[in-house]
């Protein structure tokens, strides 16, 4: 996946079939699944891939376990279906990952035993493992550092866990093998329009300045909790703004080591003093504690988390870990924003919500919007995008169903990996063998646990990955920042040197490190 290679089919004066703005987890899967049907497809990306809400999740391939309580079924059983695709497609980067309810009323063990049987039930033979009843020996005995007093057993049911922002990284590479035009860092500043029809847009590269002119029989707006923006360049001149169409929430993640929640097993509160959900998981050799759902008003492309929120972690954590974590204790704290949905009443076309956690939308214009949704279920969304369009006639019908065994970039043949690797290699699969054919694979940056980032994953960040920035790779190539900012900010100066190294004079390493360090000190500040 060359930049400059994409750049230079995106200078192709020939109009696409399909223009989709953002690449994140919904826009990356919608140009992969038309890619893989035959469609010529570019995709734009502003920042990086996953800059945004899809690199900041809490790390879990999920059916979706409170939609029960709602009796939600039929969307459970989709999230469940999706769930086993993603493992099956990207085993080097989404594994079964077992979680334990803890119970401290005599009840909670069998009251929350019977739901997740029926969540068992509803996989099917697509199950990750058998849901569990735990006394409380063995209760303490995954979860070592449990709180033990008053302590009733507790439940040990499957779900999954995956690496967000290096699953972008292979949808992008998937799709451009597939024939897709891919672009990072490249900016949509505004959108053709001809006879009230909207029929491309305009973009310029933001690191080198040159202007594109896209055209495109149908365009697709997957800007996550921006795709407002997009939506007011879609305006006539003179008429008035639409409601909006995102009210974002933020979830906040605290990272702790280790050894708060030493072994393989997830903590899940359901619910707590408050009634909220708490997560303590472990992560690339941490553990991540999560997460808030606390609404904002503005869209903040880095935001900060509340006080209140971090009190709410640390204070809950405490709770039901036999050592408090402190906020000394936090290695980095990071912030994602997620799209909820509101539909607007009247956007001029067809409006058609597609199941209670993802919207799309076909204005007057033909522009389509698609916003909310999660990862687990990005797969679906594509589809769903793609029958929109062709109910509206911007493309073709064309089957569905291409993606469903379609392994992504670096999958093995087979759903285990297997390769002898170092600490920090396994996200690679099948390119571990390029990755070590690089200078420096066994000169590392940084190694600690199940991570690891050496000079070759560098250079393969840059020449195959398309990283332009140190935090691109010290963020999403490398998760060294969410991790622990502190050694990001340690070995950030070397990553420069060595994107110097790649990418010529025409990177500015100063000004990349110097972004990259002033970025990492706000993973450190806790309000």
């Amino acid at each position: 996946m060359n930049r400059d290679e994409q750049l230079a089919r995106l200078r192709d004066a020939t109009p696409w079939d399909l223009a989709v703005i953002g690449g994140g987890a919904t826009g990356l899967g919608v140009a992969l699944d038309a890619a893989a049907r035959g469609f010529r497809v570019v995709l734009l990306e502003g920042e990086d891939f996953a800059k945004g809400t899809s690199s900041r999740a809490t790390k879990l391939v999920h059916g979706g376990v409170r939609y029960l309580a709602q009796g939600n079924v039929a969307l459970v059983r989709e999230a469940l279906h999706e769930r086993a695709t993603l493992l099956a497609n990207a085993p080097h980067l989404a594994q079964p990952l077992a979680f334990v309810m803890p119970g401290y009323r005599w009840w909670e063990r069998w009251f929350y035993g019977i739901g997740l049987k029926l969540y068992d039930a509803l996989a099917g033979r697509r199950g990750l493992g058998d849901t569990q009843l735990l006394s409380t020996a063995q209760t303490r005995a995954l979860l070592p550092t449990v709180r033990a007093e008053g302590l009733h057993g507790g439940v040990k049911y499957w779900d999954g866990q995956f690496d967000d922002a290096r699953l972008a990284i292979a949808l992008a590479r998937t799709a451009v093998a597939r024939g897709a035009c891919v672009v990072n860092h490249c900016r949509v500043d505004g959108l053709l329009r001809e006879g009230g029809r909207v029929t491309g847009l305009l973009a310029h590269d933001r690191e080198r300045g040159e202007r594109f002119t896209v055209r495109a029989a149908c365009v697709v707006n997957a800007a996550g909790v921006w795709v407002d923006e997009i939506r007011d360049l879609d305006r006539e001149p003179g008429t008035p703004g639409r409601a909006p169409m995102v009210a974002p929430s933020q979830g906040v993640h605290l990272v702790v080591d280790r050894s708060f929640l030493p072994g393989d097993h997830a903590l899940l509160i359901p619910k707590t003093a408050d009634g909220r959900v708490l997560f303590a998981v472990p992560w690339l050799g941490k553990t991540l504690l999560g997460t808030t759902d606390t609404p904002r008003d503005d869209l903040a492309a880095e935001p900060a988390p509340f006080h209140d929120e971090v009190e709410f972690i640390l204070r809950e954590a405490g709770r039901y870990l036999s050592r408090a974590p402190t906020r000394a204790d936090v290695r980095s704290v990071w912030v994602g924003l997620r799209p909820l949905v509101k539909p607007p009443e009247d956007d001029g076309g067809n409006t058609k919500a597609l199941s209670r956690e993802h919207t799309v939308i076909v204005g007057r214009s033909g522009l389509v919007t698609v916003t909310g949704g999660k990862w687990t279920t990005y797969r679906a969304m594509a589809e769903d995008v793609l029958a929109r369009c062709a109910d509206a006639a911007l493309l073709p019908a064309r089957p569905a169903g291409v993606t469903v065994r379609l392994p992504l970039a670096g999958a093995p043949a087979e759903s285990s990996v297997s390769l002898t690797r170092s600490p920090g290699e396994a996200r690679y699969g099948t390119d571990l063998p390029a990755l070590r054919a690089l200078p420096g694979a066994d000169h590392w940056l940084w190694r600690d646990g199940d991570g690891g980032l050496s000079e070759a994953m560098v250079r393969f960040a840059v020449r195959i990955e398309m990283a332009r920035s140190v935090e691109d790779v010290l963020a999403r190539r490398c998760r060294l920042l969410f991790l622990d900012a502190r050694e990001a900010l340690r070995v950030a100066p070397e990553v420069g040197r060595l994107m110097r190294d790649e990418l010529g004079a025409a990177f500015n390493e100063a000004a990349s490190v110097g972004a990259f360090e002033a970025l990492a000190a706000r993973y450190l500040e806790l309000p």
